[in-house]
């Protein structure tokens, strides 16, 4: 129980953090696909 919650808020931030960095274009593409496939990771 405490893992899903812990991977939820982790998910939860992630998303947050992509949706500004996308807003604000602070990533490049590059660094969108390197946070993707960390993401894929967590979630794997």
């Amino acid at each position: 129980m405490n893992r899903m919650v812990s991977t939820a808020l982790a998910f939860g931030a992630g998303v947050a953090a992509y949706n500004i960095a996308q807003r604000t274009n602070m990533l490049s593409n590059w660094q969108m696909r390197q946070w993707q496939k960390k993401i894929k990771r967590v979630l794997s």
